[in-house]
C-alpha cells in the first residue's frame, strides 16, 4: 500500500458537497495532521485554491509521489482502492480481472 506523504497528488474517492469537491477531483497534500489525516488543497486550472479540506487517507488515493517525482501506476492506483474493499467485492474484482484476461486472447 502506498503511504501518503507531503506534496503527493491525490484523487478524492467521494463527493464532498459542502466544499463543492466531486469524486475524481485531484488535489495536493499540503499538511499532515497525523498518520491518517491530511490537509488536501484543491485548485482550479489557474492555480487558485478552491478548497482546503482535511481528509482521512481512506478518502483518496495517491496518484503522484512527490518524493520520487513520478506518477503512481494504474495497477497501484487500483490496488489502493481494492485494498479498502471487503473480501467479497475483492473476490468479485478478481473474477472480473480473470474474465478480462481470458478475453484479451480473443481480441
Amino acid at each position: 500500500m502506498i503511504k501518503p506523504t507531503l506534496y503527493d497528488s491525490v484523487e478524492v474517492l467521494l463527493d464532498l458537497p459542502e466544499q463543492e469537491i466531486r469524486a475524481g477531483m485531484q488535489g495536493a497534500i499540503v499538511h499532515q495532521y497525523d498518520e491518517q489525516t491530511f490537509e488536501v488543497e484543491f485548485t482550479n486550472e489557474a492555480g487558485e485554491t478552491l478548497a482546503l479540506v482535511p481528509l482521512s487517507s481512506e478518502a483518496f488515493i495517491v496518484i503522484w509521489q512527490a518524493e520520487f517525482e513520478r506518477p503512481v501506476s494504474v495497477i497501484d492506483q487500483v490496488a489502493q482502492i481494492v485494498a479498502r474493499l471487503p473480501q467479497e467485492p475483492q473476490n468479485q474484482l478478481l473474477d472480473f480481472a480473470r474474465f478480462l484476461s481470458s478475453r484479451k486472447d480473443r481480441a
